[in-house]
């Protein structure tokens, strides 16, 4: 037995770095900072051009979904339920007749979706006496269902102090009903904005019974762990984390306004579904509602509900006012489009006929059978289409750098004209695009494209053959002033790759991804060129997305950790440092046998110790106490409640081989402490950059 002194640092070995930023899966997003009314530069006459064009394909005089909206409102925010999100915001009107007054910098038909969203505004009667909404307090809508006793909540929203302000604001103006206590709390999927205020509802009643979507639990875990650092600086990028709420910077999130601040929490649920036949039916305190597993679509872990007694049709997060990403920008595994569109399916043929009101996680309900039909088959044809035809066209020799445009050239009308199909979250140009990698890889068949030089190399090239940056930049500055910006984009980007010190080429570039950022409709299209037009002009500025939540990383098994400790591993540090290594659970029973060898560090579960060079006894229970920071491994072993037999080298060859991700790591060539430009479009408190 070694000392604890031996250990000095050793907590680090269960602990290590679990501090990764969470993204808590499609949306799971960055939090917006408050850094004050910055500005942007105005839009152009070529952008004004092209926005104007484009309103004119749009279908203003449909305001259907404004009176979906509006429609049951029973009590609108107060100011300290308001302020959680929407009074940042208040410079969008939320009433129709704004819907088509975008400014210069706005896609007209971004616009109407952020004046939509701005609408939702307290609590909403979806069923008298049986279903309400708090709409607009958060990314997604949490909904109370009446039961025998009390009431379910169904999606429980992204933060626990949005729940808890939420929760009151219901009990306080529900018309009746008020003083009933939640009895159940149900989860429909495995993005944090469903589940991360359930600590408030739990707190609120305490004997509360939870259920959750089939294998959530792990889904939760599993996304975003590994490639978590990656993806919580690409979605600072997506959900524009450091960019203002203004004409010039966010206006909308696409699902809703944005996102509440405060801490994610999770309770695990009582139950899981386990569909082991297509529908599961609970009864839920009296309540019978049926269950349709969707997992694979929009989440990893997913489903549907249908409530016999009430006709009532929720469809979680398959269908809300917008086209939904099947590969989110941010970073995760292309999702099946086709399945997605099938599910769909399956609801509008299982529940169509018997369904008098759809709602769901985001957006406005939809009442009456034929407008849920209408509706249900738009939302699923929208999906099967951006499927079936990049097929088509992939099968016909379009490549993927062409398939984001190609498809827009065989869009049906209908669906160019429908609003709730447009591509506010997802485009259907990178949804496109994500249908082709799922099937065929990043690889065209090109073969300039195999194997191309690195970022840089090639760019020094490409710069030397168009003749040097000063001769590109005159060609670039003639192609702004026609709005080419799509080209001019590409060309500055390898003249700032090659000479990251050329403030003219950073400058029009910045510039340039400025004004596509104004033409965008997508709102993450909109936030990533305005953040990288951001960071080329002052570097990479604070309010990047939290860190995970201490319930979702106290559910991490040791596989998950050490499959994430692997990621850390400095491949040619390990490679001189082999170890092997037991780690026995002794309150579950597990036990995992560890080896670095040859730079890479495994893992697997085993029935029994292996033969190894040492071995780690510890609780699971104490692991969560480590990655709560209750304690650490050095406190367990001095008060013996954790131990180590054998080489007590092993724990410190793997320490010394691990690294830290850099969470502010470049995606565009930031500027050198000094060298900033236009730094007073993002005047702020803090001024600080991340080199």
């Amino acid at each position: 037995m070694t000392t604890s002194r031996t250990f000095k640092n050793a907590s680090l070995f269960i602990a290590i770095s679990l501090t990764f930023p969470a993204t808590a899966a499609d949306h799971n997003h960055a939090h917006f900072s408050d850094i004050g009314e910055q500005g942007g530069k105005d839009a152009t006459e070529m952008t004004i051009k092209a926005n104007s064009e484009f309103a004119q394909t749009l279908n203003f005089s449909d305001t259907r979904a404004f009176e979906n909206n509006n429609r049951g409102l029973i009590a609108s925010f107060d100011q300290d339920t308001g302020d959680i999100i929407r009074n940042s915001f208040d410079f969008i009107d939320p009433s129709v007749a704004n819907a088509d007054q975008a400014p210069d910098s706005v896609n007209p038909s971004l616009w109407r979706q952020a004046v939509l969203n701005q609408a939702a505004e307290g609590l909403y009667e979806v069923i008298p006496g049986k279903v309400y909404q708090v709409r607009g307090a958060d990314l997604a809508s949490l909904s109370f269902i009446r039961s025998d006793n009390g009431w379910i909540a169904y999606d429980v929203l992204l933060t626990q102090e949005a729940a808890e302000k939420s929760l009151k604001f219901f009990q306080n103006n529900v018309p009746e009903g008020g003083d009933l206590p939640v009895v159940a709390m149900i989860y429909s999927h495995s993005h944090a904005d469903h589940f991360g205020g359930a600590r408030a509802i739990k707190e609120a009643f305490p004997n509360i019974k939870v259920y959750g979507s089939k294998n959530i639990t792990k889904e939760i875990v599993d996304e975003n762990v590994l490639a978590g650092n990656a993806m919580s600086r690409r979605a600072a990028y997506q959900y524009g984390s450091t960019l203002n709420r203004h004409e010039h910077g966010i206006v909308d999130a696409a699902l809703a306004k944005g996102l509440s601040t405060g801490t994610i929490t999770y309770v695990l649920p009582d139950y899981e579904l386990n569909h082991e036949q297509e529908i599961e039916t609970l009864v839920i305190d009296g309540l019978e509602m049926q269950f349709m597993d969707s997992s694979g679509t929009e989440a990893a872990s997913e489903m549907v509900t249908y409530i016999p007694s009430m006709k009532a049709l929720w469809s979680g997060e398959l269908t809300y006012q917008g086209m939904h990403n099947i590969y989110t920008l941010r970073g995760a595994k292309v999702r099946d489009g086709l399945k997605w569109s099938k599910k769909i399916n399956e609801m509008l043929v299982t529940w169509g006929d018997e369904t008098d009101v759809l709602f769901a996680s985001h957006s406005a309900p939809i009442w009456g059978g034929e407008e849920i039909e209408t509706y249900l088959k738009m939302q699923r044809d929208a999906y099967g289409f951006t499927h079936n035809q990049t097929l088509r066209l992939a099968n016909n020799g379009v490549v993927l750098q062409d398939i984001g445009d190609e498809i827009y050239k065989v869009m049906p009308e209908s669906i160019q004209q429908s609003w709730h199909t447009n591509g506010y979250h997802g485009t259907y140009s990178h949804n496109a695009r994500a249908v082709y990698n799922m099937y065929l890889g990043y690889f065209d068949m090109n073969p300039a494209n195999l194997n191309p030089l690195q970022v840089h190399p090639e760019s020094v090239k490409f710069v030397e053959y168009m003749g040097g940056s000063e001769a590109v930049i005159t060609k670039a500055k003639q192609d702004f002033k026609q709005g080419e910006y799509r080209f001019v984009a590409t060309v500055l980007n390898k003249v700032v790759q090659a000479e990251p010190e050329n403030k003219k080429a950073r400058g029009l570039l910045a510039d340039t991804y400025e004004q596509l950022g104004y033409q965008s409709e997508g709102a993450g299209w909109r936030n990533i060129y305005l953040t990288g037009a951001q960071e080329l002009r002052v570097g990479t500025q604070p309010g990047t997305p939290k860190t995970a939540s201490p319930d979702v990383l106290a559910n991490m098994t040791i596989e998950n950790l050490l499959d994430y400790l692997a990621v850390k591993v400095d491949s040619l540090k390990a490679q001189n440092t082999p170890f092997t290594m037991n780690i026995q659970l002794p309150d579950v029973n597990e036990f995992y046998y560890v080896e670095m060898s040859n730079g890479n560090l495994s893992n697997i579960q085993v029935t029994e110790l292996q033969d190894a060079d040492s071995t780690l006894v510890i609780n699971k229970q104490n692991v969560s106490e480590i990655i709560l920071n209750q304690t650490t491994l050095t406190a367990l072993l001095e008060s013996k409640t954790a131990t180590v037999k054998g080489d007590s080298a092993s724990i410190n060859k793997l320490l010394s081989s691990l690294t830290e991700a850099d969470a502010s790591f470049e995606i565009v060539p930031r500027p050198n402490q000094g060298e900033e430009i236009d730094a007073q479009l993002y005047q702020q408190e803090s001024t600080q950059h991340v080199h």
